[in-house]
C-alpha cells in the first residue's frame, strides 16, 4: 500500500527556481534511460540527441489565463480572486481570500468596468461567481488579471508571456503546462526537420494540480477532474505512429493524462473530450506514452507519482536526489529530465 511519504524527498529551498531560463531552451536538461539506468547531463536544445524521425511529440495547447484578480468588498476589504473553471459564458468557479468575506450574494469589485457576485459555496470551498462587465470578458480580464504563479514563485514576472508555452492557443488553464516553457520556435522548427510529429492535443490545467495530497494512504486521494480534447486528427496521427511501432513523446504530465485518459487498453486513442480524473501513480502500465518529457515536481505530490509510475519509485527518488545533488533547478521555471528508453 502506497503512502504519501514514499513519495517525500528532501529539496533545499533555493533550488526552486524564481524565474524563467534566458533563453527557454537554455535550460538544463536530466535525460534518463530507463532501459539501460544510464543517466545524463545535458541542456535542454540537446533534445534533438534523443529524438528520432517518426517520433510523435504530443504538445498541450491550452493557454493560461490572466486568471489572479484583486477586488474589494463594498465596504473596501481586500479580496483575492483566481479563476478555476468557467461554468457558462458569465459564470465562474473561483478560488477566494480570505473566504469568510465571501458568502453567498456578496458583491466584489475589481474596477469600474468588472465587478462579481458569489452565487454559490462548493463541496471544497471554492465559490461560484457571476461577472458583471460591458465588453468582452477576455479583453477585460487581460488588462485585469495578473498571471496565476505557483505560491512558491516570490519573484515577480516581467513578462507574462513566459508563463506560456511559444505554442499556446486555447484560453482556458489556472497554471501553465510547464514541460512546454523550455521550447522555443526556432527548437520546434528544428525538431519537425528532423521528422519528427508534433501533434497538439488540450488539457485545460486546473489548480488542483498543485493541490497537496493529504491523505496518508495516496489510493484515498480525490483526483481533481479537468477538461481535455483530442481532435480526430492528433488520434489518427498517434494511431499511425503506434500500428507502425513508432514512438509517442509526451511533452509534460498534461499531455500524458490526456493521452491515457483517450486510450484504450491496445493504446489506440479515440478522439474525444470531456473531463478527466485520471490518477497515475507506480505500478501503472502505460497505454499510449512511450516516453516522457517534464519538470522537476514537488514532494508527495500528484506529478510526482504520475513521473513514478514511468520509471519505478525507487529510481525516481534517486534521479531527483541526483538531480539535487548536481544543482537543477526545481518545478515551474525549473530545469527539465526526459525519460524513455
Amino acid at each position: 500500500m502506497l503512502k504519501k511519504s514514499d513519495f517525500y524527498y528532501d529539496l533545499p529551498e533555493e533550488l526552486i527556481a524564481q524565474t524563467p531560463a534566458e533563453p527557454r531552451d537554455s535550460s538544463r536538461l536530466l535525460v534518463y534511460n530507463k532501459k539501460t539506468g544510464k543517466t545524463e547531463h545535458k541542456i535542454f536544445k540537446d533534445i534533438v540527441d534523443y529524438l528520432r524521425a517518426g517520433d510523435v511529440l504530443v504538445i498541450n495547447n491550452t493557454k493560461v489565463l490572466p486568471a489572479r484578480l484583486y477586488a474589494h468588498t463594498e465596504n473596501g476589504g481586500a479580496v483575492e480572486v483566481l479563476l478555476l473553471k468557467r461554468m457558462t459564458a458569465d459564470t465562474w468557479e473561483v478560488l477566494v481570500k480570505p473566504g469568510k468575506k465571501c458568502t453567498v450574494g456578496k458583491k466584489l469589485i475589481v474596477s469600474d468596468e468588472l465587478s462579481l457576485t458569489v452565487q454559490g459555496v462548493t463541496e471544497s470551498g471554492e465559490r461560484i461567481v457571476k461577472f458583471y462587465y460591458d465588453g468582452v470578458f477576455e479583453n477585460i480580464l487581460e488588462k485585469l488579471g495578473s498571471m496565476p504563479l505557483p505560491p512558491y514563485i516570490k519573484t515577480k514576472l516581467k513578462n507574462k508571456d513566459r508563463y506560456q508555452t511559444v505554442y499556446a492557443k486555447r484560453d482556458g488553464s489556472a497554471a501553465a503546462p510547464t514541460a512546454g516553457l523550455h521550447f522555443t520556435p526556432e527548437l520546434l522548427e528544428q525538431i519537425k526537420k528532423m521528422g519528427v510529429e508534433v501533434v497538439e492535443v488540450l488539457l485545460h490545467v486546473g489548480l488542483g494540480t498543485f493541490r497537496p495530497v493529504k491523505e496518508d494512504v495516496i489510493t484515498d486521494h480525490k483526483m481533481h477532474s479537468e477538461y481535455f480534447e483530442v481532435s480526430a486528427e492528433a488520434a489518427e496521427k498517434i494511431n499511425s505512429a503506434k500500428r507502425e511501432g513508432r514512438r509517442v513523446i509526451a511533452v509534460g504530465t498534461t499531455s500524458v493524462r490526456t493521452l491515457e485518459s483517450a486510450a484504450d487498453e491496445s493504446g489506440y486513442i479515440k478522439p474525444c473530450s470531456g473531463n478527466t480524473q485520471i490518477f497515475i501513480y507506480p505500478p501503472y502500465k502505460f497505454k499510449c506514452v512511450d516516453a516522457l518529457i517534464t519538470n522537476f515536481h514537488l514532494p508527495e505530490s500528484t506529478l510526482i507519482m504520475l513521473v513514478a509510475a514511468m520509471t519505478g519509485r525507487e529510481e525516481i527518488l534517486s534521479l531527483y536526489n541526483t538531480a539535487v545533488k548536481e544543482r537543477y533547478r526545481f518545478f515551474s521555471f525549473g530545469d527539465a529530465m526526459m525519460i524513455y528508453e
